[in-house]
């Protein structure tokens, strides 16, 4: 899955426990009729993958979404949910350097209109 949008937030890489595990967060706003904020963290090694990323650029993250349950002192059981990232693309210069551009397209006053038309003419199309 894909979660693709506006960096709105990076976070500072986190470490807990003695195990060091560590965690990144960012917040990617989508752009769409009804724009969502969504978090994604990077866990381990994959919190590096950040470092070059900024607020406002456009990126294209490759999420797995993740689920665990918890039972609490009182015996109750809980459940979370949280989005993992794994990869990170920046959108701005995957489309400027390998994409082809075509050129901008002239406005439509510039062209002349058809005046050669013939009715007999029949195109030899089979549809």
């Amino acid at each position: 899955m894909e979660v693709q949008g506006k960096v709105k937030m990076i976070g500072e890489t986190q470490t807990f426990g003695s195990n060091g595990f560590r965690k990144r967060e960012i917040v990617v706003t989508t752009e769409e009729q009804y724009p969502q904020h969504i978090m994604v963290e990077f866990v381990q090694d994959k919190t590096d993958l950040l470092n070059n990323y900024s607020v406002g650029q456009n990126v294209k993250i490759s999420i797995n979404l993740r689920g665990r349950e918890w039972v609490n002192p009182q015996g109750e059981t809980k459940y979370f949910n949280s989005i993992q990232g794994w990869r990170i693309e920046n959108l701005a210069a995957a489309n400027a350097g390998g994409g082809q551009q075509l050129p901008p397209m002239p406005p439509a006053d510039s062209f002349e209109p058809a005046t050669n038309l013939n009715s007999d003419d029949h195109d030899d199309l089979p549809f």
